[in-house]
Order: structure tokens, then C-alpha cells, then sequence
């Protein structure tokens, strides 16, 4: 195999999200088509690209070629990465020890809200919120003057997703800042280091939060089974609870609830997109060392 590709130069961001929806209809039929194994020509001919644009255009969104992106997203790749988590999980185990929430060299942390605070309902809270484009289509960012409390990704509902911000603090005051956002998005989809760190505002019960935590620790491209993060959580058996705690998340990627697959290797559910889900694991993989 060779090695990996050097990454391009980083990609204005509404090219980014350009690319993404490209990138998306690519990922749906290779998926559909994967045991057919389908050429490059096939798949231009599928997304109405050229050979050499379509290349061009994956290569810079995913670091690789589509044929080696094809590799991170059939099931042996992912059976391969839970095992290789399940030895993680168990030398963490062991010594008692979780290794730090690492996104693309950006330190993510995180604080609940009291119980006080969540009776409140926001009120007297200030929320700034907007869309801002992103490598896997336009996200809504919300945040406090304590950190992000909320990430989604709009697939032409971004009324929806605005929405489910209001309802989860219905006495707050909200003000739109599309620049800020495109701040926060830059941060959180950096594909380089940036030296800076983002914290988090959770809002959930104790065993959520435990499972986002969780989730915290895990590294940029490491995949978990339901089982592993209910250990990883500290309910070995509650595997129902923790999916129950991945519906809950309010803030998609940071907490990376993507990055739980079924034991099968099968992605299972997202709440932003199967597609999309798959689109977050093989980038992911694709930008770590080869």
C-alpha cells in the first residue's frame, strides 16, 4: 500500500462544503455499489464528474484517493478497529487511566450544567448561535459565553435544527452571529493544529454525561462498539443506556458519537445521516498516519 498523500492546502470553507455534497453522493454509491468493486469511471459517471475532477476534488477533501477511501469504510476495516480499541480499552482499563480528548491536536473540554441551571431553562442566559459551511455540509453552532452547547448538521433543515436549540432552553435570549459561528467552525474543523482548545456546556442527566465523557477520551479515528463505551462509561452492561445517550447529544462531533459502530462493523444509526457518519470515520481515518 502506499503512503498516504500530503494533504493539500487548506480549502475555503464554502468549497469545503461544496466538495462535501459531492463527496456524500460518492460515498452512497460505493457503498450501494461496493461489491461490484466500481471503477473510477464509473464512479465520475455516477456523481456527472469527470475522471480527473472527481480525483482532484476527493483527493483534496479526503486526503486520499477514492479507491483508498473505499478501504475505511467496508466492514473488515471496521471489525479490524474495534479489535485494536478492545486492547486499548482493556490497557486503560488496567492502569485506570483515560487518554486525552485529542481532535486534530484541539483540546476539547467540558463542564455540566448544574442542576439549578438546567430548572432555569436558560433564563437569564445568553445563547449566540449560527450556520457556518464545514467539511461535511453547513452546521449550526450554538454557544454560551462558557463554551459550545450545541453542533448540528442541516441538510436543508436548518429551521429544525434551530428549533431544537430554543426548545432546549426555552427562556434564554438568542442572538444570530453567522461570523462567530464561521469563527467556532474553523476551530472545530481545523485541519491543522491550532493551539487553542474549545470547551464544551453539557446538558444531560449523570449517565449521558458519563457517556459523552467518555467519548471525550476517545483519539481522533478510534472506533468503539456500544459494549466498549458502556465499559468505557463505567455499565458494562448497559449498552440500551448509552444509545439512549448517543440520541441525546446535542453537539455532533465535538462529542463523537460517530465514532460508535455496531460489532458487526456496520455504522449503525446517526442522527445527522448514515452517509454522513461513514463521510466522518473514513476522513477521520484517512488523515492518520499511514
Amino acid at each position: 500500500m502506499s503512503e498516504q498523500q500530503p494533504l493539500p492546502p487548506i480549502i475555503p470553507a464554502p468549497e469545503q462544503q461544496r466538495h462535501y455534497a459531492t463527496v456524500a453522493r460518492a460515498i452512497e454509491y460505493l457503498c450501494a455499489n461496493a461489491r461490484q468493486q466500481p471503477s473510477l469511471t464509473e464512479l465520475a459517471r455516477a456523481v456527472h464528474l469527470s475522471e480527473y475532477h472527481l480525483q482532484r476534488l476527493f483527493t483534496a477533501w479526503a486526503g486520499i484517493s477514492p479507491k483508498r477511501f473505499l478501504q475505511y469504510l467496508n466492514k473488515e476495516h471496521a471489525r479490524a478497529a474495534l479489535g485494536r480499541s478492545e486492547d486499548i480499552l482493556s490497557a486503560t482499563l488496567s492502569t485506570g487511566l483515560s487518554s486525552p480528548g485529542r481532535l486534530h491536536d484541539l483540546m476539547v473540554s467540558c463542564e455540566a450544567m448544574t442542576p439549578g441551571e438546567i430548572r432555569r431553562l436558560g433564563r437569564s442566559l445568553s445563547i449566540g448561535y449560527g450556520v457556518a459551511p464545514s467539511w461535511f455540509g453547513p452546521a449550526l453552532i450554538g454557544w454560551t459565553p462558557r463554551g459550545i452547547c450545541f453542533l448540528a448538521f442541516c441538510d436543508g433543515d436548518q429551521t429544525e435544527r434551530e428549533a431544537e436549540l430554543r426548545a432546549q432552553w426555552p427562556a434564554a435570549s438568542f442572538l444570530r452571529d453567522d461570523q462567530q459561528a464561521q469563527e467556532y467552525a474553523g476551530q472545530v474543523f481545523a485541519t491543522e493544529p491550532t493551539g487553542a482548545g474549545l470547551h464544551l456546556v453539557l446538558k444531560g442527566t449523570n449517565f449521558q454525561i458519563k457517556v459523552w465523557e467518555a467519548l471525550l477520551s476517545t483519539r481522533t479515528a478510534e472506533v468503539l462498539s456500544y459494549t466498549q463505551l458502556a465499559t468505557l462509561a463505567g455499565s458494562p452492561k448497559a449498552q440500551r443506556a448509552v444509545g439512549g445517550a448517543l440520541a441525546a447529544n446535542r453537539i455532533g462531533f465535538l462529542i463523537p458519537c460517530h465514532r460508535v459502530i455496531r460489532e458487526s462493523g456496520e455504522v449503525g444509526q446517526f442522527r445527522w445521516g448514515n452517509t454522513r457518519k461513514r463521510a466522518l470515520l473514513a476522513w477521520e481515518a484517512a488523515r492518520q498516519p499511514a
